[in-house]
């Protein structure tokens, strides 16, 4: 695996060398250690809590978010330079309170059902996966999923070797033993996406039963006000504190004799200045095999992600939606995300290469001009418009096409977490060019976290099981066919973090999983599937033998001319569940 150079999305870009940079006040340690305090008190109070209390409080914790979920959204966009008529502001609803809400929903039925001696998985079909894994279907599992979501579906790949028995055994992790505490654990939130700092808050208390200190961001400190109104009913009995401050406080904080774990969203270099140090002592202590950090830590890391276009024969329609299919997964959140699509790998023997490459030139093109805002993006887009010169730059976004005379070295090592896009072009149709994709994804691109398939139902279907043994065959921890990764990361029944396998020497895209709302064991990944065309052409006398969903465009394509609305109109129904407002948001859908 190539190395990566990556951009540091952790609160802390590293801890210090000893007695180096970490000054801060003494007032500021005297409150940084107080609240540790406060949260070894809390972990008493959280032991002692029954599973049906243990409910209670998430249901009030779901009734604070639910309130403050407009100045979330809000605040969140203009943070990031979205003024309230800006086309993409619905992104903010979805990937802050919307993905909140959900999880919480979730976790509550998760609970609940222990709490009446039942086991998560009632209900829920576990079944076989390709190489004889466990899969556990676990989305959509409510009726309003089914509908609204119509078309998408998602399944946890456990490690081979787990069965279906032992899946359900396992399934609950911590809360099996409610009163066996893990500590106090360390949360260093990323500063891309606003709800990922307190869902890694919720995994930490629901599946290692740790009550968490958060350090937020930078980035987020906006946002600080609001999580602690949001999450009010965790900081009252000192399951949770929030702090701000810069890389002296988090070297503080990691090295802090008092906290059980570190968890981190970030890049692999702040990881490894965490676990070794920097400079000359980390290359010593790497060698010695002697961590400078005492406690254990995981981490989700981001990479390179790619999105494989299967050729098949795709009708117009089909090369527009799509083309603006990959243009989301790039250009989402302005391309500030550890899941972003980076490298495209499509067939150089495929018939309709080039009305695809013309059809996302355009679809990059025409969507809606952002600012660059996360801190050092735009100088990583310059170093992409350097290694390659004749790239297409278009203001806020650059878009690079190698061919047989360009290096793809810098696309396939470089995490850019901005708006670049390349497109590498692979011999071969069928079976063929899918096999060469996948072992390119796996052995060229760094990082193992999200991996993007696009294919047409006839020729996923003349594949037949080849296609399967392909997908088992992608080393990546979070899989989507006909729908972007990203899908995942909202669906909180799914898994999120990098393929298993990473150590401390050599974390790639991280180590463990988040999100998991079953409390699922032994994952190994998640596998979702959406349908190749929307509504109406995903009709069944229209779509070829492909998925049946009514949604028209997804609210998230960057295109979606209503995604603004529906996106805000979903977050108020999963809120306050009113039918009247979800019936005018699925009127505007339609007209995406």
């Amino acid at each position: 695996m190539t190395s990566a150079t990556s951009p540091s999305t952790a609160t802390t870009p590293a801890p210090a060398p000893s007695g180096k940079g970490t000054e801060f006040s003494e007032a500021e340690r005297e409150r940084l250690d107080a609240a540790i305090a406060d949260l070894h008190v809390g972990t008493r109070t959280w032991s002692a809590l029954t599973l049906a209390q243990r409910v209670t409080l998430l249901q009030a914790v779901r009734t604070s978010v639910a309130a403050s979920a407009e100045d979330w959204a809000h605040t969140a966009a203009v943070s990031k330079g979205l003024d309230g008529r800006h086309p993409l502001r619905g992104e903010e609803w979805l990937s802050g309170p919307y993905s909140v809400l959900g999880a919480l929903d979730a976790y509550i039925e998760t609970l609940t059902r222990l709490a009446n001696g039942t086991n998560p998985l009632d209900g829920v079909t576990v079944g076989r996966a390709p190489g004889g894994r466990t899969a556990v279907q676990a989305f959509p599992l409510t009726g309003i999923d089914r509908i609204l979501l119509s078309g998408y579906t998602g399944e946890v790949w456990l490690k081979p070797g787990t069965t279906p028995r032992g899946a359900r055994a396992a399934a609950g992790l911590a809360q099996r033993t409610p009163s066996e505490s893990g500590g106090v654990g360390l949360v260093l939130g990323a500063g891309n996406i606003t709800s990922i700092p307190v869902l890694d808050v919720l995994y930490e208390l629901l599946a290692h039963n740790r009550t968490a200190l958060l350090k937020v961001n930078p980035t987020q400190d906006a946002l600080v006000p609001i999580y602690k109104r949001a999450f009010a009913p965790l900081i009252g009995p000192g399951l949770l504190r929030i702090v701000r401050g810069g890389p002296a406080v988090g070297g503080y904080l990691t090295t802090h004799p008092d906290l059980a774990h570190v968890h981190i969203t970030g890049s692999a270099a702040t990881f490894d200045a965490i676990v070794w140090g920097t400079g000359s002592a980390a290359t010593r202590r790497r060698r010695e095999n002697r961590p400078q950090l005492k406690k254990p830590i995981t981490a989700e890391l981001g990479g390179v992600s790619p999105i494989i276009i299967v050729p098949g024969e795709w009708t117009d329609a089909d090369l527009t939606y799509q083309a603006e299919h990959v243009a989301t997964m790039r250009l989402q959140n302005s391309g500030h995300n550890c899941i972003a699509g980076q490298v495209v790998l499509m067939s150089e023997d495929w018939p309709q290469a080039e009305q695809f490459r013309i059809a996302l030139r355009r679809a990059y093109a025409q969507a809606p001009e952002r600012p660059i805002w996360y801190p050092g993006s735009p100088a990583r887009m310059d170093l992409a418009a350097e290694a390659y010169p004749d790239a297409l730059v278009l203001g806020d976004r650059v878009l690079v096409e190698v061919d047989d005379n360009d290096d793809a070295g810098a696309l396939q090592s470089t995490e850019y977490f901005a708006p670049v896009l390349g497109v590498v072009a692979l011999p071969g149709t069928g079976q063929a060019f899918l096999d060469v994709a996948v072992a390119y994804a796996n052995d060229r691109l760094q990082g193992t976290l999200g991996a993007n398939l696009l294919i047409d139902p006839a020729t996923e279907k003349s594949l037949g099981s080849g296609f399967g043994r392909a997908i088992a065959e992608l080393r990546y921890g979070s899989i989507a066919i006909n729908g972007w990764t990203a899908f995942g990361f909202i669906t909180p029944t799914l898994t999120w973090g990098a393929y298993p396998g990473s150590t401390i020497d050599d974390v790639g895209s991280g180590i463990g999983v988040v999100h998991n709302a079953l409390l699922l064991d032994d994952v190994e990944r998640s596998v979702i599937r959406g349908p190749f065309r929307p509504f109406p052409r995903s009709l069944p006398v229209l779509n070829g033998g492909g998925r049946l969903s009514i949604l028209p465009k997804p609210p998230w394509f960057v295109s979606a001319r209503t995604g603004a609305a529906v996106s805000e109109g979903l977050t108020r129904f999963r809120a306050d569940g009113g039918v009247i407002g979800l019936l005018k948001t699925l009127a505007k859908a339609l007209r995406a």
